[in-house]
């Protein structure tokens, strides 16, 4: 029976999953017994275009991206964003909040026009994604996992409650009786409450949670003398997409 093939890709990002990734290997290398990678540019040279699982890193930060995305799409029969850039659109995204011309000019100066660009965004805005990996960078013991689930053929299951369930089962001080913003009760779980666990406040890396209860979110900053405005700001570290989205912005 032939090994499935795997390939990863990366777009507009620091590569720090993939990284994370190849830490994952070095420590598990069994998994190179059941996959065959024909494609990582991390950590070889070879490219091979025959492959049924792409693992996709990085945001769309351009039109071309776009094109190529949905090429690694129409391969792949399973398609995973890789990390928060990926699946959330990420820190490129907070750039929404400008226009895109004064970005342009901050960033290449008067040269501005050579180089192409667009509202940053998550690879879902323009494919199909099967499943994601979250996190910045992504959990290395998170991604063993999906893999194991995918060559089992399970679905992989990722946390969809709040961070604050973690926090709880550390025993953790709340963020909020020590005077600093958490967004762990809106955020999705699976990291650990790694931050927390050392002192500082979620930022939202794994995107928010489905349905969060935004209500009970104000309720608590109301009782720490807190506003709605100040956790919305932490939010946009990851979520500038995803809060524009949410304020009725839409892109072309």
């Amino acid at each position: 029976m032939s090994k499935p093939k795997v390939a990863f890709f990366d777009f507009t990002c620091c590569e720090g999953c993939q990284l994370t990734v190849v830490d994952s290997l070095q420590t598990h290398p069994e998994l190179l017994d059941a996959v065959e990678i024909v494609q990582f540019r991390e950590a070889m040279s070879e490219k091979g275009e025959d492959y049924q699982i792409a693992f996709v890193e990085g945001s769309l930060a351009r039109p071309a991206d776009a094109e190529r995305v949905r090429g690694i799409r129409e391969k792949a029969q399973v398609l995973i964003a890789l990390g928060a850039c990926a699946h959330l659109g990420g820190i490129n995204t907070i750039r929404n909040r400008q226009k895109l011309v004064d970005v342009r000019k901050y960033v290449y100066g008067d040269k501005y026009e050579w180089f192409d660009a667009y509202e940053a965004r998550p690879i879902s805005a323009a494919v199909k994604v099967d499943y994601f990996i979250p996190g910045c960078p992504i959990d290395r013991f998170e991604f063993l996992e999906v893999v194991k689930a995918l060559l089992q053929g399970r679905t992989p299951k990722i946390p969809d409650y709040p961070m604050c369930v973690e926090c709880k089962l550390k025993e953790n001080v709340c963020m909020y009786d020590i005077g600093k913003t958490c967004i762990g009760p809106i955020t999705r779980a699976g990291c650990g409450a790694i931050c927390p666990s050392y002192g500082d406040g979620c930022e939202g890396c794994r995107g928010l949670i489905t349905n969060p209860n935004l209500n009970a979110a104000k309720d608590v900053l109301e009782e720490h003398g807190l506003t709605v405005k100040e956790i919305m700001d932490q939010t946009d570290l990851f979520g500038t997409y995803q809060m524009m989205e949410m304020e009725g912005v839409s892109y072309d």
